[in-house]
């Protein structure tokens, strides 16, 4: 079977993104980040997910970004709460990590390269996201140009990388039906950016709001744990 390196984040996005690429028989090398994120329970997500998708390995790397800052999920800058949906793109919101998907896909390459693999899957989406420049069909194009000029199996010849977005132009409710139709158990999967101390979801940030609206959408019901409001 041919490998891919899938970045495996515990969200909804990443984890149909492996579905995905173990639908077209990939075999899969899950790679994750603790990257000092205050939502550090997704990555217990992502041990779940791997788990109970069988992957080939899985990888979680240490890098720690609160050191850089800039950003309310590795600072202690307080998380937006209660926004509009439609107003979420018309600016990039403090929970944008300063290039983490540039770095996150940096570490993917380095392991592709090192197990002989030509493809990388990232869960990056276009349409129903917080208004990350990272997340964009452009920066996608980009990086695998780059990457094709940035290691030494590429300049042998040996590998001709390719970047799969396969989610780059799904709404949340269409990704999220998508996952359903492979089989994905979104109970397995984490997405709030400001969890209480049992793991319970905040139901107010942006990814609960896009999470939320994706289910209801998709006329399903999320089976993640909320707190109570009010």
């Amino acid at each position: 079977m041919k490998k891919a390196v899938v970045l495996l984040s515990g969200g909804i996005d990443s984890v149909t993104t492996l579905a995905i690429a173990r639908s077209m028989g990939f075999s899969i090398y899950a790679l994750s980040f603790r990257y000092g994120q205050r939502h550090m329970i997704e990555l217990e997500a992502a041990k779940r997910i791997a788990q109970s998708n069988a992957v080939q390995q899985h990888l979680i790397v240490d890098i720690d970004l609160r050191q850089i800052g800039g950003s309310a999920l590795t600072g202690d800058l307080p998380v937006p709460k209660s926004r509009n949906v439609n107003d979420m793109r018309r600016d990039v919101p403090i929970t944008y990590v300063p290039a983490r998907n540039t770095i996150f896909l940096s570490y993917a390459l380095a392991w592709a390269e090192v197990i002989g693999s030509c493809d990388i899957f990232i869960g990056v989406n276009a349409l129903d996201y917080s208004g990350y420049p990272d997340c964009r069909p452009e920066f996608i194009e980009s990086y695998e140009r780059m990457a094709n000029l940035a290691t030494r199996a590429g300049v042998e010849g040996k590998q001709k990388l390719t970047i799969h977005a396969p989610l780059l132009h799904l709404s949340k409710a269409q990704i999220i039906r998508k996952g359903v139709e492979l089989g994905v158990d979104y109970s397995l999967t984490h997405s709030c950016y400001d969890p209480d101390g049992e793991g319970a979801a905040c139901g107010q940030c942006d990814s609960c709001l896009l999470r939320l609206k994706g289910f209801h959408d998709a006329g399903l019901s999320d089976p993640v744990r909320y707190k109570e409001q009010g």
